[in-house]
């Protein structure tokens, strides 16, 4: 069984949408993502961070809430965590467990903390983990420009020494065609 993870994709990572790279091809391409895991009766997972001991993102606030144009549905789950990893200390593990979800598709902010941290937390969870290569973003970093950011980690994650699966990255229209 196959789920999408929608990692941070919140209104306060967000201000302004040009603070991170390609943000509205990012969500284009989660919510054509999204569809297809619904169409196809898969999990969708949006995980929001809750930013209480940093005192951002604070639940039920405009920045917690998702960014607006992010189509959701009722059947899509919701996952709240407190720090990077989207498995730690959160029911992630135990909701995926429940509906016997062993592949997981990756996307959402920020490339080089929350979603780095899942996928090397899903990997050794021994998850089949796909990164969805142009469906996750970040900012510019102080040595690095967000698009060097982002093909860093996708290189990175597809050279990784595989656990039980080797990490998957490829981009949202090769995934859909293989999927047709």
């Amino acid at each position: 069984m196959k789920a999408l993870l929608i990692i941070d994709m919140q209104i306060g990572s967000f201000k302004p949408y040009t603070l991170r790279y390609d943000t509205l091809g990012v969500i284009e391409r989660i919510n054509k993502l999204a569809h297809y895991f619904r169409m196809n009766n898969y999990k969708v997972i949006f995980v929001q961070h809750d930013g209480n001991k940093e005192n951002i993102f604070l639940p039920n606030t405009f920045d917690w809430e998702l960014l607006p144009e992010l189509v959701t549905s009722p059947a899509d789950d919701i996952v709240s965590k407190s720090a990077n990893d989207a498995f730690y200390n959160t029911n992630l593990h135990y909701l995926l467990a429940k509906s016997n979800i062993t592949e997981l598709f990756v996307t959402g902010c920020a490339t080089d903390f929350c979603i780095d941290a899942t996928v090397k937390s899903a990997v050794s969870r021994d998850y089949e983990v796909t990164v969805v290569e142009d469906a996750h973003t970040t900012a510019d970093r102080p040595h690095l420009t967000a698009p060097k950011v982002i093909e860093h980690y996708n290189w990175m994650w597809s050279e990784m020494t595989p656990t039980n699966f080797k990490i998957q990255v490829i981009r949202t229209k090769d995934l859909l065609t293989l999927f047709a």
